[in-house]
C-alpha cells in the first residue's frame, strides 16, 4: 500500500473536521464533551466501527471504544488513543471563529487535539475505500478528561493500551515536523490556605489573610523553578467579601521534569511548604501525577518505521522528547511501543489564536495510513 495514491482531500476533511470543532467541548462540561463524543461515535458507526460507550465519573465525560471490523479482531492491535475534551469554554467559537486563512485555518480546539483525532478516521477510512485490510486490528479510544490530567480515564487508557501491540497518539505535532517518542513527568497539586476572619474596616489586624499567605506561597513556589523541574501556579480562588479578612484561599500547581527522579524530588519540596506560619495554615496536597516516558527500543523501533514512511512521502520526520503531558504518559511508561505528536502541525494551543496549517491535515493524514497498513 502506497499512501500517495490514497485520495485524500484537505477541503473535505476541513469540512468534516469544521463539524467536530464547532461542538465545543471543555473539560469541565460533561454534556458538551459527550455531544463531541456523539458526533464522533456517529462517525466512526458510519464507517463500520464497532461502537462503545462507557460512562464517566467524576463529574467527567464518557468514553468512547471503537473497534473497526478485521479479520483479527480481538488479537493485540494498534490503538489510536485521543481526546476529546478542550480548553475552552462553551462560547470561545464567538471569539475564536472557524476561519480560514490562507494555510490557516483556526478554531477551538482544532489543533490540540481536533484535527489529529480526525485525520486519523480519514486515515481509516481511505484504506477501508481502497479495500485495504490492514496487518491489525485498529481500536479508537476517545477520552473526555486530558486537559486536567486524565484523573477518571488512566485506568481505561493503561487497561486497553494493554490489550495492543503498539499505542498512536494523534497530539499536535512538533513545529519541526517532527513527531514525539517521549514526555515530561508532570505532577498538579492542590493548594489550600486557611486564616483567621475578622471585619477588615473595624477590626483588622485580628485577622489572618489566607489570600497574603497564598500570595507568599505563590512566589516561593515560582521561585523554586530550575531547569531540571518547573513549577508554576495556574489556578488561585480566594475571599468572598471585600469587608472581610480573607479565611480561605485554594489555588492549584504544576510541576513537570525530564527525568523522574527531579520530579520525585520537586514532589517533595511542594509536599514540606504544608505548615503553620503566623496562625495561617498552608497545606499541599498531590494531584494527579504523568510518569516519565523515556523512549525504549521498541518506541524507537515504532519511529523507525513512521520515519521511514515519511522519507517515501518526501519528508523528514525528526523526534524528541516535549513537554506538556498526553496520555502517552501512560503507556509510553508500561513500555509499549508509543508514538505521540502525529497530528496537525499549527500553533498557539489553549490560547484564542489556536491554528492549524491545512496542508498538515493531508500529509499527517498519508503518515497515519502509512502506519495502520504497515505494522505488524
Amino acid at each position: 500500500m502506497n499512501p500517495t495514491n490514497l485520495p485524500f482531500d484537505s477541503e473535505a476533511m476541513l469540512e468534516g473536521l469544521r463539524t467536530w470543532v464547532e461542538c465545543e467541548s471543555p473539560t469541565w462540561d460533561a454534556s458538551a464533551v459527550n455531544r463531541m463524543l456523539d458526533i464522533a461515535a456517529r462517525d466512526m458507526a458510519i464507517m463500520g466501527a464497532t461502537i462503545e460507550r462507557i460512562a464517566g465519573r467524576q463529574g467527567f465525560g464518557g468514553v468512547i471504544r471503537a473497534r473497526f471490523p478485521h479479520p483479527k479482531q480481538g488479537e493485540p492491535g494498534i490503538l489510536i488513543a485521543g481526546h476529546m475534551d478542550t480548553v475552552h469554554p462553551v462560547g470561545t467559537i464567538e471569539k475564536l471563529k472557524w476561519r480560514r486563512e490562507g494555510n490557516r485555518c483556526y478554531g477551538p480546539g482544532i489543533y490540540d487535539m481536533k484535527g489529529g483525532n480526525y485525520l486519523s478516521l480519514e486515515a481509516i477510512r481511505q484504506l477501508a475505500r481502497a479495500s485495504f485490510t490492514t496487518p491489525l486490528p485498529i481500536t479508537i479510544l476517545f477520552t473526555p478528561d486530558e486537559e486536567v490530567g486524565t484523573p477518571s480515564t488512566r485506568d481505561i487508557i493503561e487497561a486497553e493500551a494493554a490489550r495492543n501491540k503498539y499505542v498512536l497518539v494523534p497530539e499536535p505535532g512538533r513545529a519541526d515536523n517532527g513527531v514525539t517518542t517521549g514526555r515530561y513527568a508532570i505532577a498538579r497539586f492542590n493548594l489550600e490556605a486557611t486564616g483567621r476572619p475578622s471585619h477588615a474596616g473595624a477590626t483588622l489586624s485580628a485577622g489572618r489573610s489566607a489570600i497574603r499567605e497564598m500570595a507568599r506561597q505563590i512566589l516561593a513556589i515560582d521561585a523554586m523553578t530550575t531547569e531540571d523541574c518547573t513549577f508554576s501556579v495556574g489556578v488561585v480562588h480566594g475571599g468572598q467579601w471585600v469587608n472581610c479578612v480573607a479565611t480561605t484561599a485554594t489555588g492549584e500547581a504544576l510541576s513537570m521534569a525530564k527525568r523522574q527522579a527531579d520530579l520525585d524530588r520537586g514532589v517533595e519540596r511542594m509536599l514540606a511548604l504544608s505548615g503553620t506560619t503566623n496562625d495561617v495554615t498552608f497545606k499541599v496536597t498531590r494531584g494527579v501525577t504523568r510518569p516519565v516516558w523515556e523512549p525504549d527500543a521498541g518506541t524507537m523501533a515504532l519511529y523507525e518505521k513512521a520515519r521511514g514512511i515519511a522519507k517515501s512521502l518526501g519528508a523528514e520526520l525528526p523526534h524528541a522528547s516535549s513537554g506538556g503531558g498526553s496520555d502517552g504518559n501512560f503507556t509510553g511508561a508500561m513500555g509499549i511501543p508509543t508514538l505521540d505528536g502525529l497530528g496537525v502541525r499549527g500553533g498557539n494551543g489553549h490560547t484564542l489564536e489556536e491554528y492549524i496549517e491545512v496542508e498538515s491535515l493531508v500529509e499527517r493524514g498519508r503518515l497515519m495510513a502509512g502506519l495502520l497498513a504497515t505494522l505488524e
